[in-house]
């Protein structure tokens, strides 16, 4: 609705921080309106991309994974726990 108020485009419109004040019926806000999607990237924090549909969120590995082998690493001696750490590096990158 406001992007066409305001004849801008859809996806470089952001609208944020919205409360409603007691007895409802109106709320306040914060609106951003970009020029580009460049420009968005650039300024726009990530959690808000992401809720935007902009951009994609890191595949995360789940918290026992990441315990396991955080615990693998303190186990592991010498040379070999240099590898174990690039290895769950490498697995938390994929």
């Amino acid at each position: 609705m406001v992007a066409k108020l305001l004849k801008a485009e859809e996806k470089l419109v952001q609208l944020y921080s919205f409360s409603s004040l007691f007895g409802g019926g109106r709320s306040t806000g914060f609106g951003l309106i970009y020029d580009s999607l460049e420009a968005m990237k650039k300024f726009e924090p990530r959690f808000r991309l992401k809720r935007a549909g902009i951009e994609d969120g890191k595949k995360k590995r789940s918290r026992k994974q990441w315990k396991d082998q955080k615990k693998k690493i303190k186990r592991t001696w010498g040379t070999g726990k240099r590898e174990t750490a690039r290895a769950a590096k490498k697995a938390a990158a994929s």
